[in-house]
């Protein structure tokens, strides 16, 4: 097995009385793909951005294997270092991509950002990029002058997924990608991360309250209920023979639909 390139130890997070997030632990290695899933209010989402750090734990550690190879505990970066981070090695697919996209920017413009970002100042490479990529998520190139809010959702999505990729980076967030697009437009959409995340070689960590979401894209699952991972394991053999009662329920639910 490599070294863990994510290691999340004990997060925990608390609103008031309610506990979103109850001492969860995991390791996530280069190359693999971590569903995490369950019902609203599970705390998967809260889960997820503790990950990314746009939330304080109360308590527990994330940290990130940075490329000299030092394991470092992002509760120590700068917010500086923090953003710099988010802008080159990490990635974040929101479920709404109206927040992960500026909506009054062009799609080339959009994935440009990025390169920028790292910076890239020459014109005809940041184009010459972005048309690249607007290419391997199958948006037109003749769209690349146009803003999203003339896109569809699921062309919306691809090209979120494209503004996070351009800069090559090791880890991406993904919180429910696919939600509220219609059927045809989910299957293109799940195909084409599929086939990125292998590609690229992608750490992704995927939220999502859809078990058959989670059984195409991931190797590995984990359960929440109430805030605290219930059950674990890789995605085949928890959704074939799931061990908890909830996760039984869950799998049941899918079959009789």
């Amino acid at each position: 097995m490599s070294e863990p390139l994510l290691q999340v130890r004990g997060l925990t997070k608390r609103y008031g009385d309610r506990l979103a997030c109850a001492d969860v632990s995991f390791d996530l290695v280069p190359g693999e793909v971590l569903a995490i899933v369950g019902e609203s209010g599970s705390g998967k989402s809260t889960l997820l951005s503790l990950i990314a750090t746009e939330l304080a734990p109360d308590s527990g550690t994330v940290a990130y294997r940075m490329r000299d190879g030092t394991l470092r505990d992002l509760g120590t970066l700068s917010e500086a270092g923090r953003r710099a981070l988010m802008r080159t090695e990490w990635g974040f697919v929101r479920q709404d991509a109206a927040q992960g996209l500026r909506m009054a920017v062009s799609a080339g413009g959009n994935v440009g950002e990025r390169l920028m970002g790292l910076g890239e100042r020459h014109y005809g490479r940041i184009r010459a990029q972005a048309l690249d990529w607007l290419g391997r998520v199958e948006i037109a190139a003749d769209r690349i002058d146009d803003p999203p809010t003339r896109f569809s959702g699921g062309m919306r999505q691809r090209l979120q997924i494209a503004r996070n990729l351009v800069t090559g980076p090791r880890l991406v967030l993904m919180d429910e990608p696919t939600s509220g697009l219609d059927v045809s437009v989910q299957a293109r959409l799940l195909d084409l991360i599929r086939r990125l995340s292998a590609e690229l070689g992608l750490a992704v960590i995927i939220v999502t309250h859809d078990l058959a979401v989670a059984r195409l894209l991931s190797h590995r699952i984990m359960v929440m209920r109430a805030g605290r991972v219930i059950e674990a394991g890789l995605t085949d053999r928890v959704l074939d023979d799931p061990e908890h009662a909830y996760t039984q329920l869950l799998v049941a639910s899918v079959l009789a639909a």
